[in-house]
């Protein structure tokens, strides 16, 4: 059967999209909100996208993309890093109100070259699908992306003050189970409110109670309550 040239450049594209969708990690579902918990990542699959912050009181100049994402290379999974920075405000304004001054009163001279720039580390992790921890940026910080690809692994930990019972740190994996995707259960709660814990149990038959009062408002008979209610009938009963 005679193919056309038409069909079979369409069969062709078909085939190629057909192996590039293949090698692109399933997307996870929503991340199941986690309240009273840190939460962090040590490495990341492919296409993970990542975004560098400036920390408060510093900006990143601009032009420069804060972007980075891990991409399959040669040597494995790797970020592609374009320059980033974050200069501090203040410096910033006083550097541009001292250039601007320069330029009304001086006339211009030759174009400065640009100064050099360090090398920047590039060690990734050694695993061929997975990338490390990105490299760190004075004055910057990284937020965890909004979308989260299978294979993604994030560790919680409860923030202090929240820390009441055990396990205050967990972690959950996102994987695909008899065809479908999810996120692995969390076995910790983060609270700082006792009531939301069982009680105590001291011993056979004994259980650590709570001081406050019950929810019908009644106070529960102590032994000591039980011997001086008997010690004040004795003496009716003689009379």
């Amino acid at each position: 059967m005679w193919t056309s040239p038409m069909e079979l450049k369409w069969l062709l594209m078909w085939l190629l999209f057909g192996f590039i969708k293949g090698k692109t990690p399933d997307k996870c579902p929503d991340l199941p909100t986690t309240e009273f918990a840190d939460v962090t990542a040590e490495m990341y699959p492919l296409e993970t996208k990542l975004y560098y912050e400036c920390d408060p009181g510093y900006r990143r100049k601009a032009s420069m993309y804060p972007g980075i994402q891990c991409e399959s290379k040669q040597q494995g999974a790797v970020w592609t890093y374009k320059l980033f920075e974050c200069n501090d405000e203040k410096k910033m304004l006083s550097t541009a109100l001292t250039m601007e001054l320069e330029l009304t009163q001086k006339p211009e001279g030759e174009p400065r070259s640009p100064a050099p720039q360090e090398q920047e580390d590039f060690s990734e992790s050694k695993q061929k699908d997975f990338c490390g921890p990105p490299k760190a940026i004075p004055h910057a910080s990284i937020k965890l992306p909004q979308q989260h690809y299978v294979g993604q692994v994030l560790h919680f930990k409860c923030q202090a003050g929240y820390d009441k019972r055990p396990p205050t740190s967990g972690s959950r994996t996102c994987k695909e189970e008899n065809g479908k995707i999810i996120w692995t259960p969390l076995d910790m709660i983060c609270t700082n409110d006792s009531s939301q814990w069982p009680p105590q149990t001291m011993g056979p038959g004994l259980t650590l109670l709570s001081s406050s009062p019950s929810s019908s408002g009644t106070r529960p008979v102590t032994g000591f309550t039980a011997i001086w209610f008997v010690l004040l009938i004795i003496p009716t009963a003689f009379v």
